[in-house]
């Protein structure tokens, strides 16, 4: 093996070529221009003060990696917006929480807000549409039951944001199954922790929570801004900052939201859970019965691409999912979807902005590790004590803070260690499903900071500032998540997957 040997000039430029890219990366993402022009120039940025050939890293390296993911992972962006919005415009997600709404009341409203939340991001709809459908409904159960109005950001983010992103199995989020391809895992890996992390999540989020109503009550403070957020249609802060920052960070484009036709019509409580529980329940029987019964030698065939369906069943058992799931809901709910074709394209639509976004913070990450002195940077991530699991979580929470994006941050951290860390975990008798569980919780919990997506989107339709909601938000999205990571390694150390 030829091994390069650096000289320290080189490793200097080399570090702060990368450190100098990243800093380009994050500030003008933050003030709202485009990772689709951003990541390259960035890119390019750290290939040239690396020495290194620019425009082959761009045509090369960053494309490649980046079509690398819309080929692995689009079929599940495309699939997840358009369910998402079929399930908006047929009424199915506001029945739900219409029905929450009813049956916890006022005097339950935080469980009522974080169930709703939970119910319909763990059922497929995207994180966006969950955003614009529950915040009318928490407004209202908020300022009925006289809660101030700056915890409804966190009560929100927990449900929809928190356990049912990177914690439940089978969740469809694009977060979980990125690991898939490169752990040979599937969407219900390491069932058990999963289970007891949503737990921590929950528990931890809601006794928060629950102490905030309290301290409020006994100091009389009421829900202060009556009305202001039940009328909002879409962001009230700058809409192409919003957007730009909202498409990385998730798998929804929020300009179609507003497209289409919504029912004012709605479905029954049963009519508007059944595609909810098709997805998991159909999810589960691919990735448990069907698609282990299978054979698919024929995979590793050059014109299949030399892979295995290991790598890829994960992908095949969520779009199927998605796929049943999207039919019976335009049949149940046939009459609601008066403008079908307009709702399936605003929905297809939603999904091209992100995951090209995305992408092209993948194929940023690629042309970084392909960067001779990122041979420092790897060795010191590896060199994180507490083995590797430790290291895994270190690195892609480092990923998904920079970035501000989870399913970015996660992407680049395995594109560029993934293989290794399969190998650590074959040394170690480390089960994959475990790394696959950690790598995800871990994309989910410092990607929530000021610059996140997500969280510039949910405090606009909530009426709401960083100043007022965020430390709510980190409490239930950050250190709650990484509460649940601490004890998914701490046991995942002693008793291995579950």
């Amino acid at each position: 093996m030829e091994v390069t040997i650096l000289s320290p000039l080189a490793v200097g430029l080399g570090l702060f070529g990368m450190l100098a890219s990243l800093a380009l990366l994050i500030g003008f993402a933050y003030r709202g221009w485009s990772v689709l022009l951003l990541a390259p120039i960035a890119a390019m940025l750290a290939a040239a003060i690396s020495g290194e050939p620019v425009l082959a890293h761009w045509t090369q390296t960053f494309m490649n990696s980046a079509a690398r993911f819309l080929a692995q992972f689009f079929p599940l962006f495309l699939l997840g917006a358009l369910f998402g919005k079929l399930m908006e415009d047929s009424g199915s997600v506001k029945a739900i929480a219409s029905f929450m709404t009813e049956r916890l009341g006022a005097h339950r409203a935080i469980l009522a807000v974080v169930i709703g939340g939970a119910l319909v991001t763990y059922g497929g709809v995207s994180l966006f549409v969950a955003f614009f459908v529950i915040a009318p409904m928490a407004t209202a159960l908020f300022q009925a039951a006289n809660i101030p109005r700056r915890l409804m950001p966190a009560a929100i983010a927990l449900g929809t944001s928190t356990f049912t992103m990177s914690a439940l199995p089978g969740t469809p989020a694009i977060q979980n199954a990125i690991p898939m391809p490169f752990f040979g895992t599937t969407p219900f890996a390491a069932p058990g922790l999963g289970v007891i992390a949503s737990i921590v999540m929950v528990g931890f989020g809601l006794w928060w929570l629950s102490l905030q109503q309290s301290r409020a009550r006994a100091a009389n403070e009421g829900f202060d801004g009556f009305g202001a957020a039940a009328h909002i249609s879409k962001p009230a802060a700058n809409a192409n900052l919003v957007r730009e920052r909202a498409t990385v960070s998730q798998s929804f484009d929020p300009e179609e939201i507003e497209r289409g036709h919504i029912s004012s019509d709605l479905p029954s409580f049963g009519v508007a859970m059944t595609p909810l529980v098709l997805v998991v329940c159909v999810n589960f029987v691919m990735n448990v019965i069907v698609l282990p019964r299978i054979d698919a030698d024929y995979l590793a065939e050059v014109r299949w691409g030399e892979t295995s369906l290991s790598a890829v069943g994960g992908v095949w058992g969520v779009c199927v999912a998605l796929a049943v799931a999207i039919v019976a809901l335009i049949l149940l709910n046939r009459r609601r979807l008066p403008a079908l074709r307009d709702s399936v394209d605003a929905g297809a639509n939603a999904s091209v902005l992100p995951v090209l976004s995305v992408g092209s913070l993948v194929g940023y990450g690629a042309v970084i590790a392909a960067l001779p002195a990122f041979a420092l940077v790897r060795e010191w991530v590896l060199g994180v004590g507490g083995g590797p699991l430790v290291s895994l979580a270190v690195a892609t929470n480092l990923l998904a803070a920079l970035t501000g994006s989870a399913s970015g941050g996660l992407t680049i951290a395995l594109d560029a260690l993934g293989s290794t860390y399969l190998q650590l975990a074959a040394q170690h008798g480390i089960d994959p499903a475990l790394l696959h569980r950690v790598a995800v919780i871990s994309s989910g919990t410092l990607d929530s900071l000021p610059h996140n997506g997500a969280v510039v989107t949910l405090l606009a339709v909530c009426g709401s500032s960083h100043r007022e909601s965020y430390r709510d938000i980190v409490i239930v999205g950050i250190l709650g998540a990484l509460l649940a990571l601490v004890v998914v390694i701490v046991l995942g150390s002693l008793m291995g997957s579950f």
